[in-house]
């Protein structure tokens, strides 16, 4: 399988009533669905419809179910490497391949077959892998192997065929009356469609975990609300402008639905003037839980998000995470709970939000910060404390007084 930074384009055959350039979307979860099936393959299709609508200008590559597959019809090779690129970073595509859509007529296929083969030099074996869908072709799979196999290797002089671990794989497959012939496949990030799993508010910082979180809950089929909690007005907006960019970032994964913004500065000082030293950061997050669940329920949403990971910092111990999570009742989902750092760092590389995380920004989360911050805090200490302060009135304050961003879907693809 072709990386990213080593597709090459195929070569741009005329488009006759013969072929065509195509790219073919693969899927795995989807097609497991059984009744449902056809639900989440036509949530796929209309999220890469509108993903691809917000990327290209004009002209908009047209997308189509097709046994198993869906098909985005494009007009070059070009266009096939764009459409591909978009496309592999939809939650719920597994793999998407750029080629050829033939006649089913071998004196067609096998020209267009060597045309794809001489693209992807410098190579030195290769192996024809052929499907059928049906048996609308007289031609089973491992006669069309032996067949083009064949044909191909008396026009490939210094090539030879091997069928474990070739160099180049030309996969061919016989669909509902065409045939589909492609070298080229870019790997997706998998899961299942954006729309199929619900609605969830995720915490959403300028670090680095959590916009990790996030992206994994796209990647589940969730639609996601980022809700960001600022310093302001006792630190400066830094983080809202990185958090911007890092929404913009998951926005382009197709589910991030709004960012809402919470100047949370001011409450931070309250609560450091109102309970012990070292409860402190327990409350700051037992505040933003409750804030994230009073939006939920404004929104519809099912659950809340953190980037929380075990043992990572002090709030994170078990005893905290009870005595935090205690506060909401709806489900406090934790995506990243058993994942070291380096693994999240990985991850936040690969959706392309570390090198924003990794910008110098002021974190409320250091506000007012004590000493000797609590680690096995008591839910019933901080439950009887809570109960002393003002929360239903300050989250009336706060829902009121949040703010919304429009989000942009990023120009290009990643």
């Amino acid at each position: 399988m072709t990386t990213r930074n080593s597709t090459k384009k195929s070569p741009d055959l005329p488009i006759t009533s013969d072929y065509s350039h195509v790219v073919l979307v693969h899927y795995h979860e989807v097609g497991l669905k059984g009744r449902n099936r056809s639900y989440f393959e036509k949530l796929l299709q209309k999220n890469i419809s509108q993903r691809l609508a917000s990327v290209f200008n004009g002209r908009t590559p047209r997308v189509q179910r097709v046994s198993g597959r869906l098909l985005i019809l494009v007009e070059s090779s070009q266009t096939a490497v764009r459409a591909a690129l978009v496309a592999a970073d939809i939650p719920g595509v597994v793999r998407v391949s750029m080629g050829l859509r033939l006649a089913q007529d071998l004196d067609i296929i096998c020209p267009a077959a060597l045309s794809l083969m001489d693209d992807c030099e410098p190579f030195f074996s290769f192996k024809v892998n052929s499907r059928r869908s049906n048996t609308d072709f007289p031609i089973d799979s491992m006669q069309l192997n032996r067949l083009v196999g064949g044909w191909l290797d008396e026009r490939l002089p210094g090539k030879k065929v091997q069928m474990q671990s070739p160099d180049v794989t030309l996969h061919l497959e016989m669909v509902e009356g065409v045939s589909f012939i492609y070298t080229q496949s870019l790997a997706g990030i998998g899961g299942l469609p954006v729309g199929s799993a619900g609605k969830v508010v995720a915490l959403l910082s300028a670090g680095i975990d959590s916009p990790v979180a996030a992206w994994r809950l796209l990647r589940r089929g969730a639609s996601v609300i980022g809700l960001h909690f600022s310093g302001r007005p006792e630190s400066t907006d830094t983080s809202e402008y990185l958090v911007r960019q890092i929404a913009e970032q998951l926005e382009a994964y197709g589910g991030l639905d709004s960012l809402a913004i919470v100047a949370f500065g001011s409450y931070q000082r309250l609560i450091a003037q109102s309970v012990a030293p070292s409860l402190r950061v327990v409350f700051y997050r037992r505040l933003m839980l409750a804030v994230a669940e009073a939006l939920a329920r404004r929104e519809g949403a099912k659950a809340l998000v953190t980037g929380e990971s075990l043992g990572q910092v002090a709030s994170q111990t078990l005893d905290n995470i009870l005595a935090t999570g205690a506060v909401a009742t709806l489900p406090v989902l934790r995506p990243l709970i058993a994942l070291d750092k380096l693994e999240i760092i990985t991850q936040a590389e690969r959706i392309g939000t570390f090198a924003i995380s990794s910008q110098t920004h002021d974190d409320c989360c250091t506000l007012f910060m004590p000493r000797n911050p609590e680690t096995h805090a008591k839910l019933q200490v901080v439950e009887k404390a809570w109960q002393q302060l003002p929360i239903d009135e300050w989250l009336t304050a706060i829902m009121a007084d949040m703010e919304f961003v429009a989000l942009r879907s990023l120009a290009e693809p990643k």
